[in-house]
């Protein structure tokens, strides 16, 4: 308790009246109006206490001036204050022949120094050449009466101390300005950057939804053709040969199994809540992964060959992205080829990194350019990622079939 205490006494004064000014300037911001009145009040009060007491006759040049102009110049210099944040040029407009109006009959009322006021509210809000002209007509005044009274009022008494008051006034309202500028900018600066994380976190998002439907569509399309393939033969194998079928539903139920494996992996990843369970640290399919994928469709009916030239020594990136190009040209032709269709893989890994994959099949065919497809945008926009090129369509005539050409250039030196 006495060290909570220490601290809040050992508190600057100065974040005392930050907060006071701060909650001030707020209040001023909703509500204006009051903060006007009372400002006004202040000098009106102030200009009719030097009125009613008499204070004036002290400094004046002329003290037989009748009450009535007394009253009026000091309401002059006063009562347009209220309007000196909405309309400062022409408050300053109002006051100036007041107060040309004070210097000529010799009144030279301290009211006469809210010119000061006025002049630094005008300087927060008017451009700065304006702001010169402005400098210019308040000093009138004190021009007319360093030259109407000279002996007591002349230039080395009135009118340079009075150039300075008011220079220093215009530039203490630049200064303030100034910082609000600043400050807003900062605001204005602070607003953008929240935006722009706002857009980049979008963008993250739609990328993410992005890649998400392509590792959806390479898992389920393929999947469930295999699947597929491995029921149609099953019905046919269960009349004459039981052995077979037995074997087409077990092969489904591993490939249904590495289906839901691939999937649950997928979305524990889009699950918003805490795991209950270790996450599944399975990696993303690689080159290793290849052989269990030819076999899968081997046995879901396509014949597939292979050709193998180099050794991969690729990152595990590019190795997902050669995967699932291999992926969906298998399950294309499983899905177009036909009944007698068979398939071949040519792969060719370079010394610098580089890749060529070529996928050809014997079937009929497919247009894997339609619009409900994602199988060839998904390839495409894989092989993007890294720089790669990728060509899908009917091989050359005479030859017959679907031909799936993926290059990979070399990684640049990191």
């Amino acid at each position: 308790m006495n060290t909570m205490a220490e601290n809040r006494t050992a508190e600057p004064l100065t974040q005392y009246v930050q907060r006071a000014i701060t909650r001030v300037r707020a209040f001023d911001r909703r509500r204006p109006l009051p903060w006007d009145l009372l400002v006004t009040g202040f000098y009106v009060t102030a200009a009719l206490i030097d009125f009613t007491s008499g204070g004036w006759k002290t400094i004046t040049e002329n003290a037989s001036l009748p009450d009535w102009l007394i009253l009026s110049l000091s309401l002059g210099f006063s009562v347009p204050l209220l309007w000196r944040r909405t309309h400062p040029v022409a408050v300053l407009a109002v006051m100036v022949p007041v107060a040309v109006v004070n210097s000529a009959t010799g009144a030279m009322l301290q009211a006469s120094l809210i010119l000061l006021v006025a002049l630094f509210n005008a300087a927060l809000r008017v451009p700065v050449r304006t702001l010169l002209w402005l400098y210019g007509m308040v000093l009138v005044p004190f021009v007319v009466a360093a030259f109407r009274y000279p002996a007591e009022q002349g230039p080395e008494q009135n009118l340079v101390p009075a150039a300075m008051s008011l220079a220093l006034s215009a530039v203490i309202g630049i200064a303030v300005r100034t910082r609000k500028d600043y400050l807003d900018s900062l605001v204005e600066r602070a607003r953008q950057l929240e935006v722009e994380r706002d857009q980049q976190a979008r963008l993250a998002t739609a990328a993410e939804r992005a890649r998400i439907a392509r590792e959806m569509h390479d898992i389920i399309g393929h999947n469930l053709s295999v699947i597929t393939g491995l029921a149609d033969g099953g019905r046919y194998a269960a009349a004459k040969s039981p052995e077979r079928a037995a074997q087409a539903l077990t092969a489904i139920a591993t490939t249904s199994r590495q289906a839901l494996t691939e999937l649950r992996r997928l979305l524990d990843v889009l699950s918003e809540e805490e795991p209950t369970t270790e996450p599944d640290l399975t990696p993303q399919p690689g080159l290793t992964d290849l052989t269990r994928l030819i076999e899968g469709v081997r046995t879901a009916g396509l014949p597939v060959h292979t050709t193998i030239k180099g050794t991969p020594t690729i990152p595990p990136g590019r190795q997902l992205t050669i995967y699932r190009v291999i992926q969906e040209a298998l399950t294309n032709t499983l899905k177009h080829g036909g009944p007698n269709a068979t398939s071949h893989i040519e792969m060719s890994y370079d010394e610098g990194g580089a890749v060529t994959v070529t996928v050809t099949d014997t079937g009929r065919g497919g247009d894997l350019n339609g619009t409900a497809g994602r199988g060839l945008p998904g390839m495409r926009e894989r092989t993007a990622l890294y720089g790669g090129t990728l060509e899908a369509g009917p091989r050359p005539t005479p030859e017959q079939g679907w031909r799936v050409h993926l290059h990979l250039p070399e990684e640049p030196p990191q």
